[in-house]
């Protein structure tokens, strides 16, 4: 049986895409909420399945970090309210896209300020 990789062109095989993504001047960072939604609705555009999502809201500054748990790996955040950024990493594998979660992140958190950096994972 064959085992299935990510490839971007039927040459490079890797485990999984990893991206890192800073986002600026964004809003909605504080509230448990509207994060849990996020990242709800990040992990189904990306077409991932959900396993289970994890939020802890720190004080005094009500920054949060958290997890969604997917079949496919992971999606991570931790805000920093006081600055209006967050810092978030996208790491899935198989057919999901976390290119498809952009949208859904800038939306959420009110922003065009983004910045995205691609790793792919496992190199075979």
């Amino acid at each position: 049986m064959e085992k299935k990789f990510c490839s971007t062109n039927g040459i490079v095989r890797f485990a999984g895409i990893h991206l890192i993504v800073e986002v600026w001047k964004a809003k909605n960072l504080s509230s448990l909420p509207k994060i849990r939604k996020i990242l709800k609705d990040a992990v189904k555009a990306c077409g991932a399945t959900l396993l289970k999502i994890d939020l802890h809201k720190f004080s005094p500054y009500g920054g949060i970090s958290g997890v969604a748990l997917i079949a496919e790996s992971h999606l991570s955040i931790h805000s920093w309210p006081e600055y209006q950024y967050a810092a978030l990493d996208i790491f899935v594998c198989g057919e999901v896209n976390p290119y498809n979660a952009i949208p859904v992140i800038k939306k959420g958190f009110e922003t065009e300020k983004i910045q995205i950096v691609e790793v792919k994972r496992g190199i075979f």
